[in-house]
């Protein structure tokens, strides 16, 4: 009994010696992977190959081949992102501790449901998982976007999240997205476009930019006035809103939006997971 009893116990060891050997290479070439992608840009992602084109009645594409590098990509297009999905995109470190509390606020004061990922979990989300609402998905998420923001700057994080979004049904890509609903490329964008391209990004298999519904219109109106907020550029002329598309603004980034301090504790995201739950729930 007592041989058997330490074989048994041998075995549990070696098992758990392979089983860590095996997490620890794991992790090891999936960081490397992140950090190669600094330069590297993705042919597909997790989302792409998971989409039912058959359904769509439409063909995969090499995600390279309508990628729109950092450079070319306008300054207006980025901000209308960061207005619209992130506005503490510059300043958290892939986390948004400060929005995750005013979300489950907002939710403990009116039941209402929003959600509080940031730019940096979307690309984690998009490239390598799945739309599984599950716990275990927003944690491995949380994760990869640490590493993601560990190894990338803000502008390739943008760069990335743009050219693999989802623009619409099937639409990933930016450039794909203007060059079907505008009949332009994305480097030629005009802000109102940029705003509407944005609205669709929480729900972009159900709302489209083009033809634009009232939710759109009115979405992209906000996203437009947050732009000029966090730019101090007026991207809304007045008399004449629409003159907007004739304008060429050239909007920088500015650090001088208020923010809470950044919380030590990773408590309040787990907390937060079934909150996104939720909304992920209602949106599909």
């Amino acid at each position: 009994m007592e041989k058997q009893s330490s074989f048994t116990s041998k075995s549990w060891r070696w098992y758990g010696k392979v089983i860590g050997g095996v997490l620890l290479g794991w992790s090891f070439w999936f960081c490397l992977l992140i950090f190669l992608m600094l330069w590297v840009n993705p042919p597909f992602t997790a989302f792409t190959l998971q989409e039912n084109w058959e359904e769509l009645g439409k063909e995969r594409y090499n995600l390279r081949e309508s990628w729109v590098p950092d450079e070319q990509l306008p300054n207006h297009l980025k901000l209308a992102v960061i207005a619209s999905e992130d506005q503490r995109f510059r300043e958290h470190w892939g986390l948004d501790m400060a929005a995750i509390d005013k979300a489950l606020e907002e939710r403990e004061r009116s039941g209402r449901v929003r959600g509080a990922s940031t730019i940096t979990q979307q690309v984690a989300k998009n490239l390598f998982l799945s739309p599984a609402q599950t716990y275990l998905r927003k944690a491995v998420e949380a994760g990869i976007a640490i590493l993601i923001e560990l190894f990338w700057t803000k502008d390739r994080i943008l760069e990335v999240y743009l050219n693999i979004a989802e623009f619409g049904p099937g639409m990933f890509g930016v450039e794909k997205a203007s060059q079907f609903y505008y009949g332009r490329s994305a480097s030629q964008l005009t802000p109102k476009q940029s705003a509407r391209m944005a609205t669709v990004l929480p729900s972009p298999k159900r709302i489209e930019p083009e033809p634009a519904s009232d939710y759109v219109v009115q979405r992209s109106q906000w996203i437009l006035r947050n732009m000029q907020q966090l730019s101090g550029i007026r991207y809304l002329p007045k008399p004449k809103p629409d003159s907007m598309d004739t304008l060429k603004p050239k909007p920088v980034f500015l650090d001088s939006v208020d923010m809470k301090a950044i919380q030590d504790s990773l408590g309040t995201y787990l907390d937060s997971i079934l909150m996104e739950i939720q909304l992920d729930s209602v949106n599909n």
